[in-house]
């Protein structure tokens, strides 16, 4: 098995929108490890995350976060130590603009 630690995914979504962040790749598997929410207002934000496993419609039992306040001009940092299969998909949102999402980890294949 070859282990490629790297950045997962990127993303500042418009408001109110849930975008995917990551979707794990056919025959792999993933560790996140660390989930870095980034607020650039000048007000708190909710955010929302969750995993949807084989990609499946949403359903309240798969949020990791929800609505969960981040400060203004504030970097919240959370440890997952999770880990996802082939087509899992970890989808973000927030309630406004100028938030990003930045997911890291180890891609195993």
């Amino acid at each position: 098995m070859g282990e490629t630690l790297k950045t997962l995914g990127q993303s500042s979504p418009a408001a109110a929108t849930q975008v995917d962040l990551y979707t794990v790749p056919a025959a792999t598997s993933t560790t996140c490890s660390t989930l870095v929410v980034c607020n650039q207002n000048g007000s708190k934000v909710k955010v929302r995350v969750r995993v949807r496993v084989a990609g499946a419609a949403n359903d309240v039992k798969q949020f990791l976060l929800h609505d969960v306040d981040v400060l203004a001009h504030t970097s919240e940092f959370f440890t997952l130590g999770i880990t996802l299969a082939a087509t899992d998909v970890m989808s973000v949102q927030s309630d406004t603009t100028l938030t990003s999402f930045s997911l890291f980890g180890v891609e195993l294949t």
